[in-house]
């Protein structure tokens, strides 16, 4: 059996990070098929795996360093319909065409997420973080996408009295302002056991994707509102608190282990030294000569 060429192997490395943005975009794109044709479950199932797919497309894309320019602008391109249309589109299709005027709200919410996409990509595209800059799209669609399925529970009875026809635009109008505010949402906590709060920040992972995978149609919207409330009350406490952060809270710390190259210039400090002894040490011990600093002016000369 013939190896496979290493620039092959190599294309090959390059092209699975994109792999899963198209992936992502075929889940967004069946999640409106779906929608149109009223299949809201499996709607809401499209867009969640849809966000799987763009959680795995970064992280292998680090993992393999393969990141591009290309692949940052593509995947805000196809998150622009997986979590900005898609889920408009359900939500929509499902609640909202009861009202002539009610495409103005899915519109709002739409350029809101295209917003956010592009903000993203000045500030923090292609690179690991910490935090988020805004509610992030995949959160605010995968909450849009996953009501439905919250009011096919025995939960939704204790609110069903709702006016829901009038709470859902409200609800989108609030996520569309997440989208392009200033609120810090934490991002997917790492698994670790270093410290306290990594600790609890592994606990409520793990408990939110066991509460899901087993009853995902109960447990998934409401997991996904508090994640909304979670940034949006943190920011605010910690604004009355005034210990919000005041450097640059967006970029993860794992990014700077590598030196720029700023750190690697040596600073070189010139000093003026008589011509006498600038003569004198023209010449180090191994007999190599060093470049004569011209004068800068008469004066400096003098």
């Amino acid at each position: 059996m013939r190896p496979i060429p290493r620039p092959a192997m190599r294309r090959a490395v390059v092209l699975l990070p994109n792999g899963f943005t198209l992936a992502n975009l075929f889940f967004g794109i069946y999640a409106i098929v779906n929608a149109a044709r009223g299949d809201y479950l499996a709607a809401g199932w499209c867009v969640i795996l849809g966000g799987v797919m763009d959680a795995l497309d970064g992280r292998v894309a680090r993992a393999t360093r393969t990141g591009s320019q290309f692949g940052v602008e593509l995947d805000s391109l196809v998150d622009a319909i997986s979590f900005g249309v898609a889920p408009a589109f359900i939500m929509y299709f499902a609640v909202l065409n009861r009202d002539s005027w009610a495409w103005l709200v899915c519109f709002a919410y739409i350029a809101c997420a295209v917003m956010r996409l592009a903000r993203f990509n000045v500030e923090q595209g292609g690179r690991a973080k910490t935090h988020f800059h805004g509610l992030p799209s995949p959160a605010a669609g995968m909450t849009l996408a996953t009501y439905y399925w919250f009011t096919q529970t025995s939960w939704y009875r204790f609110v069903d009295a709702w006016p829901w026809h009038t709470v859902l635009p409200a609800v989108m109008l609030t996520l569309s302002f997440l989208m392009i505010s200033h609120v810090l949402y934490p991002a997917m906590p790492r698994v670790s056991t270093h410290n306290v709060r990594g600790i609890i920040g592994t606990v409520l992972l793990l408990a939110a994707i066991v509460a899901v995978l087993f009853d995902p149609l109960r447990f998934a919207f409401p997991i996904l509102v508090a994640y909304v409330a979670f940034g949006l009350l943190r920011t605010i406490f910690f604004g009355l608190l005034e210990r919000l952060p005041t450097g640059d809270p967006l970029m993860d710390d794992e990014d700077d282990e590598e030196p720029d190259e700023y750190t690697l210039r040596r600073e070189v400090e010139i000093v003026d030294t008589p011509v006498g002894e600038r003569r004198g040490r023209s010449r180090d011990r191994r007999g190599s000569s060093f470049p004569k600093v011209p004068p800068r002016s008469k004066e400096d000369a003098e």
